[in-house]
Parts: structure tokens; C-alpha cells; sequence
């Protein structure tokens, strides 16, 4: 039920083996227990009816004061009542951005997503939204490359992961266009393979190595907000180089195509490395990136299909592609490196 789309580079793979697959969720019932009446055939003495009458005056006061107090309380706190509801979670305030590699996964989170909470139950619900989640280190000169040359490569290696990652029109099937306009012509491999991959994709020609898109006769996205994690930085290459590495990881909530039943996600992590190059030292196009090795991992998405498209599956829906085979692997997981298995296979995630 995975798809884990094997490096454009052979070297320095590290040793964990990603996959994906398919979550079962369980809920909890409430039970009520019944309230049972008064006997009918019996009442009180009238002395007696005198005082409890008195008595439920006092009690019924202290109610309605409690009650107006408690609704004054939740107007200036919500979340007093909020963090009870389920779902929800008393910890959803915003993760500052991320600086280094995490120490270890990320809690579980409890719930079920649908289309007006579709992060709910997902780490992601804590990340920030779209392009603004990727926060550019401060620039500096580097490797014979000035300060205004280290911002351009930045900004440019942004951009690309916009263009290939969170491009409203290319996650709906459409071709990457902006995003290839950023890539030096000059590189002997990466733009005809990319154009070559888009065009007839197959297991050898894989445009998802590089580029997210879905089948839009098949899902559609859940609303307009994707969630991102992860950070920027770079060092100095060869001289009139600067090397820029980039590890996000995106979360896209899907429907069905149509809109309606329920939601899933799909969690794609990309780990790029993009040069920028002095075209007085090197063979390359002025304000062009050049991509060095670039590795990638899927969560929910069927196994070996290779027809340019993620094809993600849903709770409620059969099974489509080869079964997976490989190890449980949590895709939130960002404190693990990133690589695939030797022998090329894909195993499920415990979580999407």
C-alpha cells in the first residue's frame, strides 16, 4: 500500500528502510446510565413539602450561579472546554520551526480526520501551512560565493520544492513547469530524464522522485492547506560553490475525486541537495540551480505503480498495487535519515 521512490544518486544511502500502509482506528463508547423516578404512589407530609421546597430554591440558586460562572469562565478560556472535546488536544499551539534533527518521533495524537479537521490525529496538526514553513537560514558568504549569491541559491531551492511540492495545479496532475524553469539547462541529466519521466513514466523514468502529483480522476485535495516540516541550511561546496540541503516532509489530507466519504492522507519527505555555481569557474547557466543527489519517501501510496501519480488509499476503500513487504516505518519520524531498501521493496506506516 506504500510506494518508496528509490534516489537519483546511489551514494551515502543510509541504513533505515523506509514504507507505508494503512492505519485501523478504534473509538471508544460512552455508556449512559439510566436515571430512575420517584415512586409515584408516595409524597411527602405538607410540613415537610414546605421545607424541601426551600431547600430546592437554595439549590436550584446555587445551580444557575454555578452554571453562569462555568459559561463566563469557558468565554474567557475556551480551551477549558475545548480540551475535552474529542480530538481535541490540550497541546495545539504551533511548533516553532525546526532547527535541527528532532531526537525522536513525534507523540501519537488521537482522532479521526474528516473534511473540516482533516490533520486531526496527525502530528501535522502542530506544523505550519504551505511555503511559509520553509524558513530560509540567514545568508552569509560561503566558498568564494557572496552573501547576495548563498541568498539566491536559498531562495531559489525554495522555490523549486514550491513548484514541485505545493503547486495547487501540479498536485492536481499538472506539469511542473515553474519549478523546471529554475534547473540549469545545462545539466547534462536532470531536466531531459525530468521532461523524459513526465512525458512516459515508468519504474525506470519516475517523475515522483522529484515532483508530487495525483490522479485528479481519482482523489482531490481536501481543502487548500498542506502541512510542512523541516529545515534548510548550507556550506560551501567546491570553490565558486555553495551547497544547499533541504529535508521537508509534506502532508496532503485527499478525497475521493467527487469530494464526498472520507479522508486519508498521503506524507511525502523529500531530502534534496542543490548547487548554485560561479559561471566564471564552472560550465553551468548564471542563477541556475544544478540538483546533486535527491532522495524521497512516501507514506500511503499504492505499491509499484508507475504512472506518474501517488495513488493513496482510504480506510474504507480495497487495496490497490503489489502488498507491501517491507518494515513498519512511522513517516512522521523525522529523527531517522532518510533512504530506501536494498532490494527495492516497500513495507506499511503506522501511521498517516
Amino acid at each position: 500500500m506504500s510506494a518508496v521512490i528509490p534516489p537519483e544518486h546511489p551514494d551515502d544511502r543510509p541504513a533505515e528502510e523506509p514504507g507505508t500502509g494503512r492505519r485501523r482506528w478504534w473509538r471508544r463508547e460512552r455508556v449512559v446510565e439510566p436515571v430512575l423516578p420517584e415512586g409515584w404512589r408516595t409524597g411527602p407530609a405538607w410540613q415537610e413539602l414546605n421545607g424541601r421546597r426551600n431547600r430546592l430554591r437554595t439549590v436550584r440558586t446555587v445551580f444557575v450561579l454555578a452554571l453562569v460562572s462555568g459559561v463566563a469562565l469557558v468565554v474567557v478560556r475556551p480551551a477549558l472546554l475545548l480540551d475535552r472535546l474529542p480530538g481535541h488536544h490540550a497541546d495545539a499551539s504551533p511548533l516553532p520551526a525546526e532547527t535541527a534533527r528532532p531526537d525522536a518521533a513525534p507523540a501519537a495524537r488521537s482522532g479521526l480526520p474528516d473534511r473540516a479537521h482533516p490533520f486531526r490525529g496527525s502530528p501535522a496538526e502542530r506544523w505550519a501551512s504551505g511555503a511559509d514553513a520553509i524558513v530560509l537560514p540567514e545568508a552569509k558568504a560561503v566558498g568564494g560565493m557572496s552573501k547576495a549569491d548563498v541568498a539566491l541559491a536559498l531562495r531559489l531551492t525554495k522555490e523549486f520544492l514550491v513548484g514541485t511540492n505545493l503547486d495547487p495545479a501540479v498536485l492536481r496532475g499538472g506539469q511542473p513547469t515553474a519549478a523546471m524553469a529554475l534547473l540549469d539547462p545545462k545539466a547534462p541529466d536532470t531536466l531531459p530524464e525530468l521532461r523524459r519521466a513526465l512525458r512516459d513514466p515508468d519504474e525506470k523514468h519516475n517523475p515522483l522522485n522529484l515532483v508530487t502529483r495525483f490522479d485528479p480522476d481519482e482523489v482531490a485535495p481536501a481543502g487548500d492547506v498542506v502541512r510542512v516540516r523541516g529545515r534548510m541550511t548550507f556550506g560551501a561546496g567546491k570553490r565558486g560553490e555553495v551547497r544547499v540541503h533541504a529535508d521537508y516532509t509534506f502532508v496532503y489530507p485527499l478525497v475521493r475525486a467527487g469530494g464526498d466519504g472520507s479522508v486519508t492522507r498521503t506524507i511525502v519527505r523529500r531530502d534534496v541537495k542543490a548547487s548554485l555555481m560561479d559561471p566564471a569557474r564552472w560550465l553551468v547557466t548564471r542563477g541556475k540551480l544544478n540538483l546533486g543527489w535527491y532522495y524521497s519517501e512516501v507514506g500511503n501510496s499504492a505499491c509499484k505503480v508507475y504512472d506518474g501519480y501517488y495513488h493513496p488509499e482510504f480506510e474504507d476503500g480495497p487495496h490497490s498495487g503489489d502488498p507491501a513487504e517491507g518494515p513498519a516505518v512511522d513517516p512522521y519520524d523525522r529523527h531517522r535519515s532518510l533512504g530506501v531498501p536494498a532490494d527495492g521493496s516497500c513495507g506499511t506506516v503506522t501511521r498517516t
